[in-house]
């Protein structure tokens, strides 16, 4: 694949390159990798994506691949355990916030029936979107009016390490936004992806009905 008009990335790091092709954008109903996505993002901050992610299939062995009811059963032993693994990182308040955090997930499936329906309540309307998504764009908007939203209702909700930016990254990632730049070669099949995708909440419910994140969309 050409890599003059790619989005911006690491083209040298194969890594990164198969994460971008292959998965960054593409939109997923699946609760685990909701909840995996938050805590990478926690894990992040202060430093680089590039690191978590090649450290990402180490996160997932010392989380039980991010299942959120296990790591909701997660105790002192478990913090203990991942606080001494050199494989990932090891900050106790990140490791704790993970845990926290999956007691919080199983609070949100089980008011809203899954993790996805509430994440995917937040996806932006048209008319928040550019018209056109350049690199300068992105720059410029690191976080958005739906960011802050995600962000204000996991936080009242107990949330931990999911502010705006972190929040608009995961937006990014699992497929809630095309952010590939205008030009990149797997924008199309992203936004085909993302046509075909049946949001989470609205299987059974009739077009522009209200949805948790206080929006109203129609198919």
């Amino acid at each position: 694949m050409h890599t003059e008009h790619r989005c911006p990335l690491p083209v040298h790091d194969a890594c990164f390159v198969r994460y971008h092709d292959e998965e960054w954008g593409r939109p997923t109903s699946d609760d685990n990798r909701l909840y995996e996505k938050v805590c990478l993002e926690g894990f992040q901050a202060g430093l680089s994506w590039t690191m978590i992610l090649h450290k990402r299939n180490a996160f997932r062995d010392c989380f039980a691949g991010f299942d959120i009811d296990a790591v909701a059963g997660f105790g002192g032993k478990n913090i203990e355990r991942l606080a001494r693994d050199a494989r990932i990182v090891r900050n106790r308040r990140k490791i704790e916030s993970a845990i926290h955090n999956a007691s919080r997930a199983r609070e949100l499936r089980d008011e809203f029936g899954s993790l996805a329906r509430f994440f995917w309540s937040f996806e932006p309307p048209p008319d928040e979107r550019p018209a056109v998504v350049t690199q300068d764009w992105l720059r410029m908007n690191p976080t958005t009016s739906a960011s802050m939203r995600l962000a204000q209702a996991l936080k009242s909700r107990g949330w931990r390490f999911v502010g705006p930016t972190s929040m608009y990254a995961l937006m990014q990632a699992l497929g809630l936004v095309n952010d590939h730049v205008h030009d990149c070669p797997v924008r199309s099949a992203v936004e085909r992806e993302r046509q075909a995708f049946l949001r989470p909440g609205l299987e059974s419910q009739g077009s522009g009905e209200s949805r948790p994140g206080g929006m109203r969309r129609g198919r």
